[in-house]
């Protein structure tokens, strides 16, 4: 499993939200640089984000999720076009879990196990 794993649930729906763009992005000198992306599945996670050995140092991250082409897939209108995620790696190896929650005008997310 990688470091850095995410899963996208559709709460307006009561399903996984498949077909997501999903972009890992790292913080160095102020600056955003993407180094890992992927499609959220049937199960709405994206499998081998990552590379499964690779330990992340110290930092801030972002996930950035793509939902604008899911709702209009859905043929839904939606508030949010994207969704980021910031948050803090603190560099000794864990693992972190960051679901979204997700509906047309709002999301949420927290840090799962």
């Amino acid at each position: 499993m990688s470091q850095i794993t995410t899963h996208v649930l559709d709460t307006s729906r009561g399903r996984p939200a498949r077909g997501i763009i999903v972009k890992i992005y790292r913080e160095t000198d102020g600056q955003w640089s993407e180094f890992a992306d992927g499609v959220t599945d049937s199960d709405g996670r994206v499998a081998n984000l990552m590379d499964r050995d690779r330990v992340l140092p110290a930092g801030n991250y972002k996930l950035f999720f793509e939902t604008a082409s899911y709702f209009q897939r859905a043929g839904q209108s939606s508030f949010y076009p994207c969704v980021e995620v910031i948050f803090q790696i603190t560099g000794d190896g864990q693992h972190y879990h960051v679901p979204l929650l997700l509906n047309p005008f709002g999301y949420s997310t927290y840090r799962g196990s």
